[in-house]
């Protein structure tokens, strides 16, 4: 069969998988109103490991008590009561045989819902583009941030690197750092978000700073055995067809950047992963293949099998990942490999709130 690529085993840091199949982050807004993890989180995590997905990332989990959430009823990995709400849902994929990484999010100017304070920070006083999602019970446009300090940045800092220990001792097999979409190492990332004049604002290189120092101090505080991955993007959840202005040349120096640090993997997402990334040309994930130093997992409309073999054999990326596949079909691999059809995904899965308990009202999971 074509697809047999993707079921061969793969090493991603310190992990061997089973396959080269990963769950991708999608957020869910399932947690308790306090940040804790549920029981139908643990059963909607582990029905995908049990589907035959060899690699789970959760959705977005917010890393600090001030400005980090974006959502109500989003999880945390702030205080050691979220923590242990994770452990279930970890138990639950390990004991499916799967693996499971928990992504580390700070959202930012694209905070929507947060009760842990009132107002957004972001790099600059400059309001996102488009208006909140109404299918994370947001409504209207996004508020006006105040810019981080120089110590703010700090404890933002400060907050990765503690969530990431709290999803050590959860027993996650590793953590991903958000640095797409949007949420705020891509704000400082994007050049329209981010009016700094200080050591995080003006050069690419500087724009990268936060994303880069987020990693090392991550490494530091859960030691070399444990993985860490980077997700980077051109669109954002509030601006879908944003591209870098630098084109290949950007993207060059990100992904020689952003390797160079103590990462294991680097995690591409487009529309359409596949697509040129700039018009003509590779696609991004070919483009962090040719010029990073770790795995590239790629993400974007893979559902159909020969699109996610191809970006294999092409040798434009190490793994995919799939998010409306999976929403489609938690045993997505085990019907690939058995040659069974697949659905169409279904929109209203998403409608009028994005959670798991629509999804149960519809018998979609």
């Amino acid at each position: 069969m074509a697809a047999s690529i993707l079921f061969e085993p793969v090493a991603l840091g310190p992990l061997r998988l089973t396959n080269r199949l990963a769950v991708a982050p999608m957020t869910r807004v399932s947690a308790t109103a306090d940040g804790h993890a549920t029981a139908r989180m643990a059963d909607y995590y582990g029905a995908f490991a049990a589907g035959g997905f060899g690699l789970v990332i959760t959705e977005g989990i917010y890393t600090d008590a001030a400005y980090a959430q974006g959502y109500l009823f989003q999880p945390g990995l702030v205080d050691d009561a979220q923590r242990e709400a994770w452990r279930p849902v970890v138990s639950s994929v390990h004991a499916a045989g799967g693996r499971i990484v928990a992504q580390l999010m700070h959202a930012g100017a694209l905070s929507q819902g947060n009760p842990h304070g009132a107002g957004t920070k972001g790099p600059s006083v400059v309001r996102s583009k488009g208006q909140q999602m109404s299918f994370y019970r947001g409504e209207g446009a996004y508020r006006l941030p105040e810019p981080l300090s120089l110590a703010e940045i700090d404890e933002v800092v400060a907050g990765f690197a503690s969530a990431a220990v709290r999803a050590r001792e959860a027993g996650f097999d590793g953590v991903e750092i958000h640095g797409a979409n949007g949420y705020l190492l891509d704000q400082f990332f994007t050049e329209h978000t981010n009016h700094r004049e200080d050591l995080y604002g003006g050069s690419l290189q500087n724009r990268l700073r936060l994303g880069i120092e987020v990693i090392h101090a991550v490494r530091q505080a859960v030691g070399a055995d444990f993985l860490i991955g980077y997700r980077v993007s051109q669109g954002k959840v509030n601006d879908f067809t944003h591209k870098w202005r630098g084109g290949e040349a950007d993207a060059a120096v990100a992904f020689k950047a952003l390797s160079a640090a103590p990462l294991d993997y680097l995690h591409t997402t487009e529309f359409e992963a596949w697509q040129p990334a700039f018009g003509e040309g590779p696609s991004l994930a070919a483009l962090a293949r040719q010029h990073a130093t770790v795995p590239v997992i790629a993400n974007g409309s893979l559902h159909a099998p020969h699109q996610a073999t191809g970006l294999i054999e092409r040798g434009e990326a190490d793994l995919i990942s799939l998010g409306r596949g999976a929403l489609t079909h938690a045993d997505w691999p085990q019907r690939v490999r058995a040659g069974q059809p697949l659905a169409e995904f279904d929109r209203a899965l998403l409608s009028p709130i994005a959670d798991l308990a629509n999804a149960d009202r519809l018998g979609i999971t």
